[in-house]
């Protein structure tokens, strides 16, 4: 227990809290902890769920497959993250998405409904947290606002330069890592893989960007690659 509420202080919904009262929102809302293997489905499609899903250890990715298979990736849960909670906060509404263990995962399961009930004592931590989970919403919305702008652009390229330009924004650096191996970046941005992989290398010859895998540089000037 003692690691895991350490963990849990690195957690964006558990920001501002101490161990202590980490300790004592756990005795209320009664978590589930549970592991799973990399691929293993931890949500199916039409479930319908009544807790959020944080993601301790490993990472987890949040997708949608057609009826012809076409897989489409909505976005990804890495440790500290949440999953889950716009249809936790919607008791009754079916998963429209399924949630898969991208890699080894260990996840924390917390009733959402536990956790909007504020207890008798109206404690000040667990304002916080509900605060906390306040912020993360905002936050996924406007990463979802991020994605309809990728997603809108009518090339590869245009949402590949798109989805990167916003990762170096967002990390503050032209040399960043991307959440995503080629597969779930294609997947991600609703394109054909061999066509990335080909749109990669042309901007790798024009000088605009470099990369190894997961790891991307962004030039400004073609004279620094």
């Amino acid at each position: 227990m003692g690691d895991m509420i350490e963990r849990l202080q690195h957690c964006a919904l558990f920001a501002g809290i101490t161990q202590q009262e980490i300790e004592a929102l756990l005795g209320c809302l009664r978590p589930v902890r549970r592991t799973y293997p990399k691929d293993a489905v931890i949500w199916h499609e039409g479930e319908r769920v009544q807790s959020v899903g944080l993601v301790l250890s490993g990472r987890a990715v949040i997708l949608r497959d057609d009826f012809w298979g076409n897989r489409s990736i909505l976005g990804e849960s890495a440790a500290g993250d949440l999953f889950g909670e716009s249809y936790a906060c919607a008791p009754g509404a079916p998963l429209t998405v399924s949630v898969i263990a991208a890699e080894d995962c260990e996840v924390l399961f917390i009733n959402i409904a536990q956790a909007l009930t504020m207890c008798t004592h109206v404690c000040a931590f667990h304002v916080r947290l509900v605060n906390n989970l306040m912020h993360i919403l905002a936050g996924k919305n406007l990463m979802l606002s991020r994605k309809i702008d990728h997603l809108s652009r009518r090339t590869t390229r245009e949402k590949l330069l798109a989805y990167l330009s916003d990762q170096a924004e967002a990390q503050g650096s032209s040399s960043f890592d991307i959440p995503f191996n080629r597969q779930e970046l294609a997947d991600y941005l609703s394109v054909d893989r061999s066509a990335l992989s080909q749109v990669l290398s042309c901007m790798k010859r024009e000088g605009l960007l470099d990369f190894q895998r997961s790891h991307f540089t962004l030039f400004t000037d073609r004279s620094e690659s």
